[in-house]
């Protein structure tokens, strides 16, 4: 029994790129929102506060599937996502507001580590338009001493997206210093990516902090994000960025048969667009993989907190 249906950990109106998502709809507002708990027990938990709450506490909101999506109208928002931790342990609240949303044509993104069997995972995704899912590492190792799970189900689960669903797909793996930042590791994954997702999904390194128990490593440097990048570029994918820092270069889109900069970012605010209507290179005509309006959003990088109920 879902005894957290109807309730939440809070609501804010976020851009897009938080999520991180850099090719759905970017520019514009999502409301975000997530309950309490994980099913996975990463000791590096950025959001341990949420995921590894015990105490019903936490849920100091309280809104109905309609309620949520009403807001979503009211504030702007362009979607709603299902975030702070992971929908999978709010499979039927999630799906219910991704219904209210739809009716009001507002679209639905999960942030998610991937970790679910076959049966969910489908019924979950029927109602999903975009999803950032979390390949922590690319080894067994990794998962079952650090995270509690298996790599296995999370590979299935990408392959799933891609292959057999119109979501659009974007991965955020966390580089942890000593632990899957390897060039060796980082070659595999890539390589893996490419050539069974190909080379339009979009990949993101971002920094670790320590937090949660995992505490004996350091924060991530520039570089082993910088160098991580170059592997992933020189593997075939296309579009690969850097997060949890400021880098106006790793944070923007290139069009990948010119070159040219197609969305300048600088953090979470965007600062030059060069495609068009048809989501294709100024330049060259070359389409950029992604869901894109013809003008993009303006929300810049403010959060703002809601309440909703």
């Amino acid at each position: 029994m879902l005894t957290t249906y109807g309730r939440a950990s809070g609501f804010c109106v976020d851009p897009i790129e938080k999520k991180p998502l850099n090719h759905f709809l970017p520019g514009t507002p999502v409301l975000s929102f997530g309950t309490a708990g994980c099913n996975l027990a990463c000791r590096f938990c950025q959001n341990w506060h949420i995921s590894k709450s015990q105490e019903m506490d936490t849920l100091s909101a309280e809104a109905t599937p309609a309620q949520v999506a009403q807001a979503a109208c009211r504030l702007g928002a362009r979607s709603v996502a299902y975030t702070y931790n992971d929908p999978v342990i709010f499979h039927e609240y999630a799906i219910a507001v991704a219904e209210a949303c739809a009716a009001q044509g507002i679209r639905s993104v999960a942030v998610t580590a991937g970790y679910v069997c076959a049966e969910p995972r489908a019924e979950f995704y029927q109602h999903m338009d975009a999803a950032n899912v979390d390949l922590k590492a690319f080894s067994e190792r990794f998962y079952r001493h650090l995270t509690g799970g298996h790599l296995q189900p999370v590979l299935e689960t990408l392959i799933y997206l891609k292959r057999e669903t119109p979501v659009w797909l974007e991965i955020t793996t966390l580089l942890i210093p000593g632990e899957n930042d390897s060039d060796a590791e980082l070659d595999a994954m890539t390589q893996w990516l490419m050539a069974q997702l190909g080379p339009d999904v979009p990949l993101h390194f971002t920094a670790f902090h320590p937090a949660w128990k995992l505490h004996d490593k350091p924060a991530t440097a520039w570089t082993s994000l910088k160098r991580a990048r170059q592997i992933a570029m020189q593997n075939g994918l296309r579009y690969v960025y850097v997060g949890n820092v400021r880098d106006p270069v790793g944070n923007s889109t290139y069009c990948h048969h010119c070159g040219v900069r197609l969305i300048a970012r600088d953090g979470y605010l965007l600062t030059d667009w060069q495609l068009n209507a048809h989501s294709a290179c100024l330049h060259c005509g070359t389409v950029c993989a992604g869901v894109f309006e013809a003008v993009p959003g303006n929300w810049g990088a403010q959060r703002l907190p809601v309440q909703i109920g």
